[in-house]
């Protein structure tokens, strides 16, 4: 059975090529007598060209053939794809991006339904949480589906959805919180570098790799990353109606996909095909279309994230040794 929609745009996209058809021929047919009739055939038939091109956009504006949106979530989760002063690595999870690209959705009065791609091992904390709100209070149906990674902060973010999806290979779970730090006060130490403290409070300098944290540094630090792993179980035991202690008792494992649906870790198997058939079902249509939403970025900010590339195949071994930031936290 065919839509309105499409029929819709079909007469947009046939008609607009009529019109500059017309339009072509008493231009270049008609009119001008000086010109051969061969000439005058090849460009209106330019120009009807250029017609439905245009007409076609204009079309899809008018009339979108999509019912789902799809946001993808891939690689490392941090607040802008960055944070360093030096370059990182391409392909990290702007959340600010998936954040935008969600609440996009949810205003778009042709999304009925939201599916989110997870292909992530994790990352920042907060950030994470940012996505994990933005798909809860998304109005309508949400589906996360795994790929090949659903690690930590992606399973942090899952647990906003309605349901998790996987495929049977999938690496599932690594619910915990890790924090970390480079010590390097020895090898300071024999290159005759030393670490002088100017600092106001008395922990304000934990974790600094140039020297030794004491037991109080470390216990300090210990607890924040008890905190953000408390607030993660109680995220995940909600989202997912699992029960605390379950939660804690993976201490942070991984699994694959077939073990975590054993264990209700994820909620059903299946291929994306099946995840549209199942959007169907609960949208009650026929079939679904999916579109995929990607970030509205001006033509600067693009050209910028390719140099940001260009400049990362040179200086990735440079950031690596250079990154100084100390204590690092990230689920």
């Amino acid at each position: 059975m065919v839509s309105s929609g499409r029929i819709d745009r079909l007469v947009v996209v046939v008609g607009g090529g009529l019109a500059f058809a017309s339009l072509g021929v008493a231009l270049f047919i008609v009119f001008p007598e000086t010109l051969t009739d061969l000439l005058g055939v090849i460009l209106a038939l330019a120009v009807a060209f250029v017609g439905v091109r245009l007409a076609g956009n204009a079309a899809s504006s008018l009339f979108p053939d999509y019912d789902v949106a799809e946001v993808a979530v891939e690689g490392p989760i941090s607040r802008d794809g960055g944070g360093g002063r030096l370059p990182t690595t391409p392909g990290a999870t702007p959340a600010d991006d998936i954040v935008e690209q969600i609440d996009r959705a949810n205003d778009d009065d042709n999304v009925r339904g939201l599916l989110l791609k997870l292909n992530t091992p994790g990352g920042e904390v907060v950030p994470s949480d940012d996505i994990r709100l933005a798909a809860k209070r998304f109005d309508g149906p949400t589906i996360a589906y795994a790929t090949d990674v659903c690690a930590s902060g992606g399973y942090w973010i899952a647990s906003g959805c309605d349901e998790l999806w996987a495929r049977e290979g999938s690496i599932v779970g690594s619910i915990g919180v890790i924090g970390s730090r480079i010590n390097a006060s020895d090898l300071a130490e024999k290159i005759g570098l030393s670490y002088e403290r100017f600092a106001a409070g008395e922990y304000k300098d934990a974790g600094t790799a140039l020297k030794e944290m004491d037991d109080d540094e470390r216990e300090y630090l210990q607890g924040l990353i008890d905190d953000y792993y408390d607030t993660f179980v109680e995220r995940v035991s909600d989202g997912r109606d699992l029960e605390p202690a379950f939660v804690r008792d993976t201490e942070a494992r991984i699994y694959l996909g077939e073990q975590a649906y054993d264990m209700d870790l994820v909620d059903h198997l299946g291929t994306r095909r099946e995840i549209e058939d199942e959007l169907a079902d609960r949208l009650d249509t026929d079939e679904v279309t999916v579109e995929e939403f990607e970030p509205q970025r001006p033509l600067m900010a693009r050209v910028g994230a390719g140099a940001q590339q260009v400049a990362y195949a040179f200086g990735a071994g440079v950031a690596g040794l250079g990154d100084g930031r100390g204590f690092r936290l990230r689920s």
